[in-house]
């Protein structure tokens, strides 16, 4: 295998005022670089697997500084598809404490990853052993109609190719509306067999309203019994359901919130990660949980762990002998 993990979608610049001063009264703003599926790559890639992401670039400065930000962290950027024109897509933050909440801006129309085509796809990487596992998310569904028919393409080569399908729901209200997002998960979601969702989700996008954990999770395989579902329960953990409907769940690891953007990616990285060497549910909800707890205290949106801290913190909780015995 060339690959352990491919991902697909979109990554900007994010800009925010220091500390927390609002937009109005910046002179001065942070530069960061992130994107869930590219954080994902990341994640994966700090955790040991071999990762490469795919996007289209302007080839411009700031289209580079993405790319060679994302590869400096040991991504495979070699397949990003470029443009001589169009831009790439930023948003603000603008970090808040209760009772004002953090904003979010963004400014992404017409992004060169909106302008994405299936036919920008490149074909070799998705020959039979190349890789192990596909990744894409709702954003990537949501920026365009092109963008979301390359994402299915991709999954159907995958597929075709004898790869997993992962696909996290990652619902922005700020691209579409609930019934737009249900439809178009949805569908991908046929193709998926890990499907990775905050239970804000579950409820924005799903109208979920179970009265448990586990029945929402359920509720979801009954209609796409061939999917493992994983979802994050915030500061309660995470929970998953695989195919046979047995029940898995992990609390959280306990941390001191820095920036929270990028957690779910990290999540779902620490997850994969995890999975794709043991095939160990239960284990795979502790990497995620681990490793989204460090990504807490981390400035950024790129989980910037090391594997032997994920390591420790799932040997804490598990009471295994070492750390290096769960990091191997």
């Amino acid at each position: 295998m060339n690959f352990d993990v491919i991902t697909l979608g979109e990554t900007m610049l994010r800009l925010t005022p220091p500390g927390f001063e609002r937009l109005e009264q910046a002179v001065s703003l942070e530069l960061h670089v992130g994107g869930s599926e590219s954080n994902t790559a990341v994640g994966l890639a700090r955790l040991g697997c071999k990762a490469a992401w795919l996007s289209r670039l302007p080839n411009t400065s700031l289209g580079q500084l993405v790319s060679s930000t994302i590869g400096r962290y040991g991504v495979d950027v070699s397949h990003v598809s470029w443009s001589e024109e169009d831009r790439v897509g930023t948003y603000y933050l603008e970090r808040g404490k209760a009772p004002r909440g953090s904003q979010v801006l963004y400014d992404r129309r017409d992004s060169a990853m909106s302008k994405m085509q299936p036919s920008d796809l490149p074909d070799e990487l998705f020959a039979p052993h190349k890789a192990r596992l596909f990744h894409t998310t709702g954003i990537t569904l949501g920026i365009s109609k092109s963008a979301a028919a390359t994402a299915q393409l991709a999954s159907e080569l995958a597929k075709a190719a004898g790869m997993l399908v992962s696909f996290d729901v990652n619902y922005r209200a700020k691209l579409w509306r609930p019934e737009a997002a249900h439809a178009a998960c949805a569908e991908f979601m046929k193709l998926a067999d890990i499907v990775f969702l905050p239970i804000r989700d579950a409820h924005a996008v799903f109208g979920l309203e179970e009265p448990t954990d586990e029945a929402i999770l359920q509720n979801l395989s009954r209609h796409f019994p061939h999917c493992t579902f994983v979802m994050t329960l915030g500061s309660r953990g995470a929970i998953a359901i695989d195919r046979h409907g047995e029940v898995f769940r992990q609390a959280a690891f306990p941390t001191t919130e820095i920036d929270r953007l990028g957690s779910g990616d990290a999540f779902g990285a620490g997850y994969l990660a995890s999975y794709l060497e043991n095939s160990d549910i239960a284990l795979a909800l502790s990497w995620g949980c681990a490793t989204a707890s460090l990504k807490y205290t981390i400035e950024g949106d790129l989980p910037l762990v090391h594997r032997h801290e994920v390591a420790a913190l799932v040997a804490s909780a598990t009471g295994a002998t070492s750390a290096s015995e769960i990091a191997r």
